[in-house]
């Protein structure tokens, strides 16, 4: 069960590993694009590929689409993103249950947006969670976890593809596991839990009384969506690369948010603590550019505000 590119990788390694899938479960086609053509999950586009059947319930809760589930006989449910929570009875269905690949180290970070916080808050390492489903939240027991640091320079899109492929290898190595009876399961701490919701666009607004630390966090952990945006003479400007700024404009008149200097390859700007040294960016309705580039059609200058 599963719907994005995420669950992909889980879903190939499994076939590669020898099992046999007898179906898969993702969200209904949806409307895309300005033509509003259907276009299937990245899940469903692989389960095809492999010849695979695959279901499509609206709400997989109602009766009529529990039916349909308890006719692919399967030993195990492997759920990694699939977007819709699963009823009690369909948690006791197959043999094993069901378990699930989580981006984090469980019990921190439960819930839809877990990859992308822990570069917003600041964390030194993240992982795969593989556990045991229950009728809560990501609450089920720990079965198997892998760890790894996170990169000074890591952004959402990158920790994204890196926990995807972990999670793809540790499911099979949490599969052998469990048929060969060597897997026990552990309480997750409730008193260490955290929860890390699903992404907000608004959440992308860039408030510049906030450290340069906090927002050169932001512009990464939010890229590629929603992205680190502020407004610049009255235009969306999304910010793609930037740095904490060792520089320190000591003036009464330089507030954050305000443009303190302009080099040939960056712009520096005042936040609540430090300058924010941007070197990337996107204004509304161009390309995403080196600033560089961008400096050759704007003339932004010293004392302008952003947002």
């Amino acid at each position: 069960m599963g719907t994005p590119d995420f669950s992909v990788g889980a879903l190939e390694a499994l076939i590669k590993a020898g099992h046999q899938i007898t179906a898969v479960v993702t969200q209904p086609d949806k409307p895309k694009g300005r033509g509003k053509e259907l276009q299937m999950s990245p899940v469903k586009q692989c389960a095809l590929k492999y010849d695979i059947p695959v279901f499509q319930p609206v709400k997989i809760k109602a009766q009529e689409e529990v039916s349909i589930l308890r006719n692919f006989e399967a030993d195990i449910f492997i759920v990694a993103a699939f977007g819709q929570i699963l009823s009690e009875e369909i948690l006791k269905m197959p043999r094993f249950g069901c378990i699930n690949i989580h981006a984090s180290l469980l019990p921190k970070y439960r819930g839809a947006g877990p990859i992308q916080r822990v570069i917003l808050e600041g964390e030194k390492e993240t992982g795969i969670t593989i556990m045991q489903m229950d009728q809560g939240i990501d609450t089920g027991d720990i079965l198997l976890q892998s760890a790894f640091p996170i990169d000074p320079k890591e952004t959402g899109d990158s920790l994204h593809d890196k926990l995807a492929e972990e999670g793809a290898r540790l499911i099979v190595e949490a599969l052998e596991k469990i048929e060969a009876g060597e897997i026990t399961p552990r309480k997750q701490k409730e008193e260490e839990a955290s929860y890390a919701g699903m992404l907000q666009k608004s959440m992308g607004r860039i408030d510049w009384n906030k450290d340069a630390a906090q927002i050169e966090r932001m512009v990464r952990g939010l890229n590629s969506w929603p992205s680190a945006y502020t407004t610049y003479r009255g235009k969306t400007l999304k910010i793609w690369d930037s740095d904490i700024s060792e520089n320190e404009t000591a003036s009464e008149e330089v507030v954050p948010g305000m443009v303190t200097a302009v080099k040939k390859d960056a712009i520096y700007v005042r936040t609540g603590e430090k300058e924010l040294r941007i070197t990337e960016l996107q204004l509304e309705g161009k390309k995403r550019m080196a600033v560089k580039d961008f400096l050759l059609g704007y003339q932004i200058k010293a004392g302008e505000m952003l947002g």
